[in-house]
């Protein structure tokens, strides 16, 4: 009898056909992922004066190149599967076989966002402060795939929430006896996410009334400051996740999982982006774009070209001689 736990989904869910197409559970919750984080993006940099569909027109150059980075990272740190005798080299590029590494999408969309800004004008801490809940929104939704691909758990538990996984699973542990319950890290995830959008979020309102309350206004969390806690927090808790899971195949340089170095990389360079920045700037940002690339203000420029009226003593006078005088009304 096995004690109350989170049943998988059956694997028939993972895909399923359209057509001639294979669509995947996963991909779908990455892109309903992607789709939040870029609107609620999109709300906050509009409430910092920015354009309407900004978000949008980054994520055309982050979401792309952030999965060649997730690719990239997941190969490098699993090269045993991709090397050796007998591996199909083509076996790197096919991404929908699984394979995405979340710190690695960090990384490319990090480039691609940074481009993205170049294009559109935004400064890029700007944007980076504007997307760090949205950021963390994606990745709680993006990790329902996880669980649908039976895939980032834990080690084995007898707690009441322990996770099932079949034993034909690939992920499965080898010589693990069938029936074993394990710690449902995607779940941990999703709610150490959840959590960390409304502390990003508390804070951030808290230090924006204590400067609305002063007469001199600090800097509060732009400049980078936000997304510098984003990565304190979400390299927090992917370190402790990363500690009890079970992924045989990721490469440990002194016996430590990749993911937990990177966690640590997350960690000190989110607190030299607040301590930095905190030095650097501490006004207020006078704007999300970049000097000299804000959007030019269409009803005041259509205000200036339009004709000024004359005053209205010509325009009477004007009146008058344009008028034809009446003989039989000066009689």
């Amino acid at each position: 009898m096995l004690p109350a736990s989170i049943p998988s989904p059956d694997p028939v869910w993972s895909q399923f056909p359209v057509g001639p197409l294979t669509i995947h559970t996963y991909a779908l919750c990455l892109l309903a992922g992607i789709a939040a984080a870029a609107y609620i993006t999109d709300r906050r940099l509009r409430a910092r004066g920015g354009a309407p569909g900004l978000a949008l027109d980054i994520a055309m150059w982050a979401v792309p190149i952030g999965i060649v980075g997730a690719r990239i990272y997941h190969v490098l740190t699993h090269l045993g599967d991709f090397t050796g005798p007998g591996v199909d080299p083509w076996a790197w590029i096919r991404i929908w076989e699984g394979g995405n590494a979340l710190f690695g999408s960090l990384l490319g969309g990090a480039v691609g966002a940074w481009i993205g800004c170049r294009q559109t004008g935004l400064r890029f801490g700007s944007f980076a402060d504007a997307l760090a809940p949205g950021l963390l929104a994606a990745q709680a939704i993006g990790r329902l795939g996880n669980y649908v691909n039976q895939e980032l758990f834990g080690l084995p538990t007898t707690l009441p929430w322990g996770l099932e996984i079949r034993s034909d699973a690939p992920m499965f542990p080898a010589g693990t006896p069938e029936g074993t319950l394990f710690h449902p890290l995607f779940l941990y995830e999703m709610i150490w996410n959840l959590i960390g959008i409304a502390v990003l979020l508390t804070i951030e309102r808290r230090v924006e009334r204590r400067n609305a309350a002063l007469e001199n206004p600090g800097a509060g969390l732009r400049w980078g400051r936000m997304f510098g806690l984003y990565l304190i927090w979400y390299g927090l808790g992917r370190s402790w996740l990363e500690a009890i899971r079970i992924d045989p195949t990721s490469n440990a340089p002194l016996g430590i999982p990749a993911n937990i170095w990177t966690s640590g990389i997350a960690i000190l360079l989110g607190i030299t982006i607040v301590v930095v920045q905190g030095r650097r700037h501490t006004e207020p940002e006078p704007s999300v774009y970049q000097p000299g690339r804000e959007p030019e203000d269409e009803d005041a420029e259509g205000a200036a070209s339009a004709p000024e009226p004359a005053p209205e003593s010509e325009a009477v006078a004007d009146d008058a001689d344009a008028s034809p005088v009446d003989p039989a009304a000066s009689k």
